[in-house]
């Protein structure tokens, strides 16, 4: 029996497509999955007449690939990548390599290469954006972990990611260890941004505006042609058209947003890299804030809203609008990729800044065409500490400033909720601020707890502590920050 490429584990939806995917490339593909009626189901429906070989049997699955073996995991993430490591690993040879290319905990994929690694078994773990359609057609593909592994799938990879309209592969070796699962969370984090980001204007488009669906698909679609231009801001135009027995659907679903966690995790990990990641952090918080719907009809029958305050013209509040989503979606890369920048000062995975924004370009969720100039801006400067200092984002803030200042009044004026623009707002001028109030929570630190302070007299690193209410001492507390 002649032996096959690549083994795809898993036959969900997105383990489903890319094996389509691998397939409609010229590699041949043996697929499993735990419930083997749906291997069955997937062999003599879509894979049929095609280069596939379905397995009920694991030895018999390892043992009809090619070495090195090429195995990708298309499971939930957590138990269920172990128990299949384990499940595979025992007929597996050195040198042999596992893909990981699930939403995994970049933690958990540290732990897994050097686990593997122990047993000459090659480890990587990918990040694959794009839904099912990406995963179909060509997805963003950002792998990591054993750099061993990288020569071995390269071509396959590069063969299945999707390509930028000049041709270049949206697919990069991300680092060693957990780097390529990394990427991803902070890919998804972005992305919670985003959709919080288009949802506020959305809001304000409705509730300030009375747009109808029609008028808002509209001005979406004419904002895709433009700075806007992404993924999201077209499927959005496409959402407020869609209709199902003459009823928009958009109207139908109730307002609650669910997440599967990688927003939670970026979060988390901002927290711990001490990274003021605020506007990712608001879009996860408002997506728990949407969760809680009875509270909050429950609440706004106790609240009423303030009489609206409506002296602006439409056209002007639609430029407002366009202004601040592009302002706020510069913050939201901006956060990203700084947090991408500290995580690399730990980690030592030396991320390519440029080629991550360049992976991102094409296949995946937020592909945007400024995604080129944040490539650029690296490009320029690999040692670039935050966007905010390249040249094309200092003109295109100070360009849009106005507006973005004007909409975020307007909706606090109106008693409209924007979490996420307001975040955006805060976080530019905070880090716009060479004064910041810091100084007094430090002096209540040290009034309350001897907890130290520096000096603007003085050079940093150097720390005092007075003797606030004459009845403290000369004792001061143990300095350390989290």
């Amino acid at each position: 029996m002649s032996k096959m490429d690549v083994g795809v584990i898993g036959l969900a939806v997105m383990g489903e497509n890319l094996a389509l995917n691998i397939e409609s490339r010229g590699y041949s593909v043996s697929v499993y999955n735990r419930t083997y009626s749906k291997t069955e189901e997937f062999i003599k429906g879509r894979a049929k007449d095609k280069n596939f070989k379905g397995f009920k049997d694991i030895k018999d699955f390892v043992e009809s690939l090619n070495t090195p073996r090429k195995i990708i995991l298309m499971v939930k993430a957590g138990e269920v990548v172990d128990s299949t490591i384990n499940l595979v690993s025992s007929y597996l040879n050195k040198g042999d390599v596992i893909v990981d290319g699930g939403n995994s905990d970049y933690r958990d994929t540290e732990s897994r290469v050097e686990n593997l690694k122990e047993k000459g078994i090659i480890f990587v773990g990918s990040g694959v954006s794009g839904g099912e359609e990406g995963a179909l057609l060509g997805p963003s593909l950002m792998p990591g972990g054993n750099p061993e592994g990288w020569p071995l799938i390269k071509n396959i990879f590069t063969d299945i990611s999707a390509k930028t309209s000049s041709g270049e592969a949206c697919c990069n070796w991300m680092g060693a260890g957990g780097a390529g699962h990394f990427v991803k969370m902070v890919h998804n984090g972005i992305e919670y941004g985003d959709m919080q980001l288009i949802s506020e204007a959305y809001n304000i488009m409705k509730n300030y505006l009375k747009m109808n669906n029609e008028e808002i698909g509209n001005q979406f679609s004419i904002w895709n042609k433009g700075v806007l231009n992404s993924y999201l801001i077209e499927i959005t135009s496409e959402i407020f058209k869609y209709q199902e027995n003459n009823e928009y659907v958009l109207d139908k679903i109730l307002d609650v947003a669910g997440q599967k966690g990688t927003g939670k995790w970026t979060v988390e990990t901002s927290l711990d890299l001490a990274n003021p990641l605020t506007l990712i952090t608001e879009a996860v918080f408002s997506r728990y804030l949407s969760s809680i719907k009875e509270l909050r009809t429950e609440i706004s029958n106790v609240y009423k809203k303030s009489e609206e305050i409506d002296n602006h013209e439409k056209a002007k509040v639609l430029e407002y609008i366009e202004s601040t989503l592009f302002s706020a979606k510069i913050i939201s890369y901006t956060q990203g990729f700084a947090l991408l920048i500290d995580a690399d000062m730990k980690f030592n995975w030396n991320l390519n800044m440029a080629e991550i924004a360049e992976t991102w370009r094409g296949g995946c969720i937020i592909r945007s065409s400024f995604l080129d100039d944040i490539a650029n801006a690296f490009r320029k400067n690999r040692n670039l500490k935050n966007l905010l200092l390249d040249e094309y984002f200092i003109n295109a803030i100070a360009t849009n400033l106005s507006g973005f200042k004007k909409l975020c009044s307007i909706a606090v004026l109106n008693d409209i909720p924007i979490p996420a623009f307001s975040s955006a707002l805060n976080y530019f001028n905070g880090l716009r601020s060479d004064l910041l109030p810091a100084n007094l929570i430090q002096a209540q630190r040290d009034y309350f707890g001897a907890h130290t302070y520096e000096r603007v007299d003085k050079e940093r690193g150097e720390f005092f502590h007075s003797n606030w209410t004459g009845r403290g001492g000369s004792t001061a507390s143990t300095n350390y920050n989290i």
